[in-house]
């Protein structure tokens, strides 16, 4: 085999794996769909949030569900051992509104996940049957919990779940958080998802869950899940264990959330869920794979051309896959500036996106092989 046709064969291979995100988001596109306007005769809703040194935020997810139009709701925040004024902001608004409950968490058992533990107090404690689950960084419209109950009831699903839009006020979470939306339509062939109930094609976002009380105890709720550290994933997976559907929608125009503050606070945050997701020992060769060779070779061999090393290997052919390939890579993320509200110049740098998220798998399963433990809002985590 000569230089030449050895440079062709990694140009055409890389245009195949840039091919198959760039095929499927296409797709995908046009089925990710907002939630529709709410019908009228909406249940009622126990909005359900659950909260650990939450001072900073809780204030303005008070405000912005108290604001919610169309639906009747109570508002039910669990304060799970905050060291700072969580609860008293949260009891503040209580003593104002009677839409407003304050519950107080109970101890964490052993092999329970903090969130997991609290958002199953939180079920318990709910009024209603229709039940919608928030973090507590999420910022709301007035019709997002309206709409959020409509999708699910217009769906007729287990369990739904909207992907709001992401902010991101350091570097890592600027680079790095436009690729949940990459990954989601990139890879998860949502049309079969919602044709089945297999487990391994279940997707959602623990950041904002609606769900109805009779469905959540048939799937065993986050008892089911009570160990994981990533509800996005692992919840709409146990509901379609028990032969539930799930289905998921785009939020952007309704919610955002503002996970993390500081570029560590997003390397450590994204390392937590890893082993859950992507960067589980199943999963993790794959991957790296479909990535670095879809996402990262393309530019690495253009730069290679255009640095004219070695010249004689590129024919024709070779430049025409590489460019093409290029294009395909970047393609995905561009078409995702306008429609989620992301940034053009983060969606340059995919290359570079990509191969910072690969290295963050690889370490949090690193972790995981050495039994190392982290530790999240003050609380060490057991590897998963």
């Amino acid at each position: 085999m000569t230089a030449a046709t050895a440079t062709t064969m990694l140009t055409g291979l890389a245009l195949i794996l840039a091919v198959i995100p760039a095929g499927m988001l296409l797709a995908n596109l046009r089925q990710f769909r907002s939630s529709p306007p709410p019908p009228a005769d909406l249940p009622p809703v126990s909005v359900l949030v659950p909260a650990r040194n939450e001072q900073a935020a809780i204030g303005q997810l008070i405000d912005d569900v108290l604001a919610s139009e169309g639906v009747d709701f109570e508002l039910v925040i669990l304060d799970d051992a905050s060291t700072d004024e969580t609860a008293t902001i949260v009891a503040a608004a209580a003593a104002r509104d009677e839409r407003v409950r304050l519950v107080t968490g109970r101890t964490l058992p052993p092999g329970w996940c903090g969130k997991q533990h609290a958002c199953f107090q939180l079920a318990g404690a709910a009024r209603h049957e229709s039940l919608v689950f928030l973090d507590a960084d999420v910022r709301l419209t007035a019709d997002a919990v309206a709409r959020g109950v409509g999708f699910l009831k217009q769906t007729d699903v287990g369990l739904a779940s909207g992907f709001p839009r992401q902010e991101t006020p350091c570097f890592l979470a600027w680079l790095l958080l436009p690729l949940i939306h990459f990954v989601l339509l990139g890879f998860l062939p949502l049309g079969r998802s919602r044709l089945s109930a297999d487990p391994a094609l279940a997707a959602g976002c623990g950041q904002f869950f609606i769900t109805t009380k009779s469905a959540y105890e048939r799937a065993g709720g986050h008892a089911a899940i009570a160990a994981s550290l990533h509800d996005g994933i692992m919840l709409p997976r146990a509901y379609r264990r028990t032969g539930q559907q799930t289905d998921i929608f785009d939020a952007t125009d309704v919610a955002s959330c503002r996970m993390y503050e500081t570029s560590r606070e997003v390397f450590n945050g994204l390392a937590k869920n890893a082993t859950e997701g992507i960067g589980s020992p199943r999963t993790i060769l794959p991957f790296t794979v479909l990535l670095a060779g879809g996402q990262v070779l393309p530019t690495v061999l253009l730069l290679g051309w255009l640095a004219g090393l070695p010249s004689a290997e590129w024919s024709p052919v070779s430049v025409a896959l590489v460019l093409l390939a290029v294009g395909l890579s970047l393609l995905p993320r561009l078409l995702a500036v306008g429609r989620f509200r992301q940034s053009l110049i983060s969606s340059l740098l995919q290359p570079l996106a990509i191969t910072v998220f690969l290295f963050i798998q690889w370490y949090a399963l690193s972790r995981r092989c050495l039994g190392l433990q982290t530790s999240w809002k003050g609380r060490e985590l057991a590897p998963q």
